[in-house]
């Protein structure tokens, strides 16, 4: 019989304290569906953890964290699944704590239906206005708004009514097609399952009975066929298959499909299970497709259908949900995973920011924790993606720290950018490797990093003069230089502090392709900023110089008075100070300006250049 019922996955969400896991654990116990051992063990638990006095606290049912039930709190999603005689349902309880954003944001991924709790005693938050926008945004359309906590406000209907009608003032400008108000109290289970005597001026449905009808369709079987490959499955020189899960659309035998990427066609042989063949697969299957011909390809590529094929682009608007603790940095570059596919990708501009409170479109430079954005994107190469508006399982990404692998942000593809499509690099005779053979040497990057005052400006202009000297064609490429032209619009916060390096970057490799040794000297405080730098030039054409003297030296030199007028308040961010510095893990070239020379330290930067076989 569960077979035959359909499946409604939902989640509650809503600000901290508004009975989400109480209401689950309610609708629970009502149906009839927590065991006699386990009502037993809830209700030891309640005596000693519990809220409720001596009632049940039906909270703990899905609390099961201890830390939860310590602190009384959700932190971690829980996943519960029943069923009735008319549905079978899968529902995520949630965090409300505005730092479990994430949490709750991997359980609105996969829901077709929201119920925003709302405190009666305490109306419209901040915090479910968020949560109602990360599910907007999550492509949930249909929502349940739980007045909850009614019997706290002596069921009065003007109370309801007044949190009803602020709160669809606020949703007005977001995405959702329905949105049903149900009063109830999910401790005393007034409306949860059936109709409340206590509040008869309500005539709508409970709680459960417009979760077994509403009408919500989410197997995305109605869509094109999509199958991300998870894994080439080569056990034998006989057969090559490639497995996964159709996430969207349904496959036969005998029909045609095509390589997202690559635009290959083919035909699928056979559809491979544990349990033997099958004549179709439908959206929700895993399964193993073996094709009529061995082609090209790999863990990540898209199986789609011909006649609907995705979009395949390295340039899209995104909107982000930022979960990292740092705050995201236009140019930094990171990881991006879409399906089981990883590309080097950068947030090339944030567009705009979103006020919680409003949802109104605010100007921002950088995303903090848990902040919303639209962001223009580009990758290294190009990726297969359909609109999220029209694929969730498809358009959705994450971007994860190339460093520290720690995920930094949820993703959902507006739109690919097509702006750029007419843009080519150009090609001209004379280049690079031309330009180099003319000079006689061979084109280098010297980037010297280190605070302000550790001497990075005087070694690079000793090294300088000594190549300048030896006939070498260099050029010195110094941040206070930059920044009365280039880059004369940035200031000094972490996004600007990455816009600076990623244009000192190009500025540099402009440079290189000219033949020239460059030698920049930039504080470059960010770790991963370096390691883009590197990457952009090509490793073995980047030098990194540390030019490392303690803080206690730099600011006993200080020679530009900065760090004077940074402890007076005066130059707010100020690296070292006010704003972090990373140093190299293993520079190329390490200084100790600190009871070095600037003259030792040059001969030191020279010698290691001799080794290179630069003559100087």
């Amino acid at each position: 019989m569960s077979a035959q019922r359909d499946l409604l996955r939902f989640i509650t969400c809503g600000s901290v304290d508004d009975g989400k896991s109480t209401l689950i654990g309610r609708l629970l116990y009502e149906c009839g569906l927590i065991f006699d051992d386990t009502l037993a063990a809830l209700s030891r638990d309640s005596r000693r953890h519990g809220t409720t006095g001596a009632d049940i606290d039906f909270a703990l049912l899905l609390d099961g964290l201890e830390a939860e039930r310590q602190q009384g709190i959700t932190i971690d999603v829980a996943y519960r699944y029943f069923a009735t005689s008319r549905r079978s349902f899968i529902v995520a309880d949630t965090p409300g704590h505005e730092q479990y954003t994430r949490n709750m944001a991997t359980g609105a991924s996969t829901a077709s239906l929201a119920i925003i709790l709302i405190d009666a005693s305490k109306g419209l938050l901040p915090q479910s206005k968020r949560h109602s926008l990360v599910c907007s945004l999550l492509g949930i359309r249909q929502t349940v708004l739980a007045v909850n906590k009614m019997d706290l406000v002596a069921f009065d209907a003007d109370r309801y009514a007044a949190i009803v009608d602020s709160y669809k003032d606020f949703v007005e400008k977001l995405n959702f097609t329905d949105i049903t108000a149900i009063p109830l109290s999910a401790r005393m289970g007034d409306n949860v399952t059936s109709a409340s005597g206590n509040m008869p001026w309500y005539p709508g449905p409970s709680l459960l009975q417009h979760l077994e009808e509403i009408d919500v369709q989410s197997d995305g079987t109605g869509q094109p066929f999509r199958f991300p490959v998870q894994w080439v499955n080569r056990p034998d020189a006989d057969f090559r298959g490639y497995a996964g899960t159709v996430v969207s659309g349904q496959i036969k035998t005998g029909q045609n499909i095509r390589i997202a990427r690559s635009g290959h066609n083919a035909k699928v042989q056979r559809i491979v299970t544990a349990d033997g063949d099958l004549a179709e697969a439908n959206a929700g299957q895993a399964v193993t497709l073996a094709l009529d011909e061995e082609t090209d390809i790999a863990r990540g590529d898209m199986l789609v259908a011909p006649d609907a094929p995705p979009e395949t682009a390295d340039q899209f608007a995104a909107d982000i949900l930022w979960l990292g603790a740092d705050p995201m940095l236009p140019g930094r570059d990171y990881l991006l995973r879409i399906g089981h596919d990883w590309a080097q990708a950068r947030i090339t501009s944030l567009r705009h920011g979103i006020d919680v409170n409003t949802g109104d479109h605010v100007a921002a430079r950088t995303l903090q924790m848990n902040d919303l954005g639209l962001c223009h994107l580009s990758t290294l190469k190009p990726i297969a993606f359909d609109k999220y508006s029209e694929n969730r399982a498809t358009g959705a990404f994450i971007l994860v720290e190339r460093f520290t692998h720690e995920t930094v942000a949820a993703g959902m593809i507006r739109h690919a950018l097509r702006r750029a499509s007419n843009i080519h690099r150009a090609d001209f005779t004379i280049d690079r490797t031309a330009r180099a053979e003319r000079n006689g040497q061979r084109p280098l990057l010297l980037w010297f990093t280190g605070l302000s005052g550790s001497g990075k400006s005087t070694i690079a202009n000793l090294v300088e003069q000594a190549l300048f000297t030896a006939g070498r064609h260099c050029y010195s490429l110094d941040g206070d230089n930059l920044r009365h032209g280039l880059c004369q619009d940035l200031g000094f916060t972490a996004a600007d502090r990455v816009e600076n390096i990623r244009r000192a970057g190009e500025v540099a490799k402009l440079m290189m392709d000219a033949g020239l040794i460059v030698l920049a000297s930039f504080i470059s405080p960010f770790r991963a900023d370096r390691q883009m730098l590197r990457e952009l030039v090509e490793a073995e054409d980047f030098v990194e110089v540390h030019v490392d003297a303690p803080i206690a030296t730099c600011m006993a030199r200080d020679p530009k008075g900065l760090y004077a007028k940074a402890k007076a308040g005066l130059i707010p961010n100020f690296t070292g100070l006010g704003s972090p510095y990373e140093p190299p893990e293993n520079p190329d070239i390490h200084l100790y300006t600190g009871d070095s020379s600037a003259e030792t330290c040059a001969a030191q930067v020279l010698a290691a250049l001799r080794q290179r076989g630069i003559a100087c």
